[in-house]
């Protein structure tokens, strides 16, 4: 099978990109002297993340529990789960836990207590990090709130709990318009967390995981001392909005959505694409560096850079205005595109599969595992 014979719209993805985005990450991480344990939300897949723990030690941080579940069916046996535990889900969690080694997060005073007797019920001894928040502002304590040393306290204490250590992610490192801007902010989130670990060394006791992740941080900064554990995620397929904030090159990006014209408009100029907000998901992208980038950058069947958009969408429409410079005659009904998405974890959870490709040809398909 061909792209020009697979079904449309479909998840195409590029396994030799794959593979070498793979690379370049697990020896950036080498050199700076820290573990990889790669978010592997960007894709679900089983697959995708042998190739990106291919001679290391296997660790892996995923954002469900299904992700969990699925991932240690599959003998990935180190697994963070990285979202804030709550109550509700602490059944399913321990009897995940009895399957590998899951480790949790919180932040939040009183979930200490709370695992802990859960973990005590069950038999279990539990590992639980403390999130930080590094200047996201979206779940984490900061290291300068009291609250900070009483909820590591509380985990260190704790008959059935091991305190993990410390996490944070910079997410609004996605908001930097420069190149510079996201090399400062990587350095406060190394230098925040490194600053705390030593803090809570000699207020609380060890700390034996500092861990930061976000692919434009890692990819930008210059040295993790005191830090010994990164989870970047996108860096795998990479996506438009990578490309535009600096953090890859348009080559770089592994993961397209193949498309076919379906309608034609001569008097706007504008052509319809059978992939629409399913198949695209609705992020607008680094709309602070470029108002106009759209739902999706567009590519001809080559993957060469067509300098369109999708400009516009509904669930299964996209729109692309072509202009006036001939591009419009070119792109028939029956045409097949590709749409670089802004943000390829998003596109990814759209669908139930890749279809992998490889010098030209789709010579797999793997599995996608959504779901909560």
């Amino acid at each position: 099978m061909t792209l020009e014979t697979l079904k449309t719209p479909s998840l195409v993805l590029d396994v030799t990109r794959v593979k070498r985005n793979a690379e370049r990450m697990t020896q950036r991480v080498k050199q700076f002297g820290a573990d990889l344990r790669p978010h592997v939300k960007t894709h679900k897949s089983v697959e995708v993340a042998r190739i990106q723990t291919a001679g290391h030690s296997g660790a892996v941080t995923v954002s469900t529990l299904a992700e969990a579940r699925a991932f240690a069916a599959n003998g990935f046996s180190k697994i963070t789960y990285a979202i804030p535990i709550e109550p509700g889900k602490f059944q399913e969690a321990i009897e995940i836990s009895r399957t590998c080694e899951l480790s949790f997060l919180t932040d939040d005073v009183d979930v200490p207590d709370q695992l802990n007797a859960a973990a005590k019920k069950e038999g279990v001894t539990l590992s639980l990090f403390l999130k930080v928040d590094c200047g996201y502002h979206r779940c984490g304590v900061e290291p300068t709130n009291p609250a900070a040393l009483d909820i590591a306290r509380r985990i260190t204490d704790a008959s059935n709990l091991n305190f993990e250590g410390i996490l944070t992610h910079a997410g609004h490192s996605y908001h930097c318009k420069t190149e510079s801007e996201v090399l400062a902010l990587a350095r406060h989130e190394r230098d925040l967390m490194a600053r705390f670990g030593n803090t809570l060394r000699s207020e609380v006791g060890p700390v034996p995981i500092v861990s930061i992740g976000s692919t434009p941080t890692i990819t930008s900064v210059d040295h993790l001392e005191g830090i010994n554990e990164v989870r970047p995620g996108n860096y795998i397929f990479f996506d438009a909005f990578q490309a535009t904030l600096g953090s890859c090159a348009l080559d770089d990006c592994a993961l397209t959505v193949l498309a076919s014209v379906v309608h034609r408009d001569a008097v706007r100029r504008k052509v319809i694409i059978d992939a629409g907000a399913i198949a695209l998901s609705k992020d607008r992208g680094p709309v602070d560096i470029n108002p106009t980038c759209g739902y999706g950058k567009v590519l001809d069947l080559e993957g060469n850079d067509l300098n369109l958009t999708v400009g516009e969408m509904s669930q299964e429409h996209g729109v692309v205005y072509t202009g006036k410079d001939g591009l419009f005659d070119r792109l028939k009904v029956g045409t097949r595109l590709r749409v670089l998405a802004n943000h390829s974890c998003l596109t990814a959870a759209q669908h139930s599969h890749y279809n992998v490709v490889e010098d030209g040809k789709v010579v797999d398909r793997w599995d996608i595992h959504t779901g909560w």
